[in-house]
């Protein structure tokens, strides 16, 4: 940590745990601007369904990282960082702190290590795995077990298409093996480790935020979440984008592509438990990153 780097402080929390506003208050009584680190917020009209800080609350408080990208572009963690570091040294310009807040993972870990090797991926590579990643996980295991060998690491998760084809990737583009690969990337410096990072976790009881969650369902698809998924079918995104693959706009444009054979009550007990699943994956991101034994009870 340099003495010139900007101090972080990250709010972080399962979804409908009441970040958003507990953030506004916070950046308020800490003149601080709001950095969001929201993998769904980055894309332009997918407002409801990613619970995005309304007009209002943005003109509160200054955000960073809010509708960046279209549905149907790629927005990666590289870019993240990025417009991270941009947003950090244009508070800190004009005085402020920074505030990061948001539930996505592999975003909030930028925080606290390394999250990326900087490894190029050719065109050719990226392709092929894609194909292979289309097909299911079994093509993709099967390609990396013809490059690494049958016995994969146990530190991969094999379950994980996302993983495995990330996996293969840096396998088939730098010809080495994911264990030193593995051990390569531990080595590296996290890109904000010469700032000072501190943190809150923001947490409730069980049968308090899935009350919440089912709340917060009912309102969005009264406020038009079904009007901006319909939207997204007609992009016709690639299912593979973050954006197609969204909490409450994927089981949306189920129902919807579907012919809407399920009554709405079905569509709102499937974001709800798309929602529960998505709590317990983030849950297991706070507790990778250490950030579980330090929480703060609503």
């Amino acid at each position: 940590m340099t003495s010139s780097a900007p101090a972080i402080h990250v709010l972080t929390g399962p979804t409908a745990v009441g970040k958003t506003e507990a953030a506004l208050s916070w950046a308020e009584q800490n003149s601080a601007e709001i950095l969001s680190c929201d993998s769904v917020c980055v894309y332009r009209g997918m407002d409801i369904g990613s619970a995005k800080p309304t007009v209002e609350q943005q003109r509160r408080v200054r955000h960073h990282g809010l509708d960046l990208v279209e549905p149907s572009e790629r927005y990666s963690v590289s870019q993240f960082i990025d417009m991270s570091r941009q947003a950090i040294a244009e508070a800190h310009g004009r005085g402020n702190r920074i505030l990061v807040t948001g539930g996505s993972g592999f975003y909030l870990a930028a925080f606290f290590g390394p999250v990326t090797d900087e490894l190029p991926i050719s065109e050719a590579i990226t392709a092929e795995v894609r194909t292979l990643q289309r097909q299911g996980i079994e093509p993709l295991l099967h390609r990396l077990r013809q490059v690494e060998g049958t016995k994969l690491p146990d530190w991969l998760d094999q379950q994980n298409p996302i993983r495995v084809a990330k996996a293969l990737e840096r396998r088939l583009a730098s010809g080495r093996t994911l264990d030193a690969l593995r051990d390569e990337f531990l080595g590296r410096k996290g890109p904000f480790a010469d700032h000072s990072v501190t943190f809150e976790l923001l947490e409730r009881p069980d049968a308090d935020l899935r009350t919440r969650i089912a709340l917060r369902t009912q309102s969005m698809i009264s406020e038009g979440l079904i009007m901006e998924s319909e939207r997204l079918i007609g992009l016709n995104l690639d299912p593979e984008l973050a954006s197609a693959r969204a909490v409450g706009y994927r089981a949306t444009m189920d129902w919807l592509q579907g012919g809407k054979r399920v009554a709405l009550e079905g569509l709102v007990e499937r974001i709800n438990l798309d929602t529960w699943a998505l709590v317990r994956k983030q849950r297991k991101w706070f507790r990778r990153l250490g950030l579980a034994q330090d929480s703060g009870q609503i």
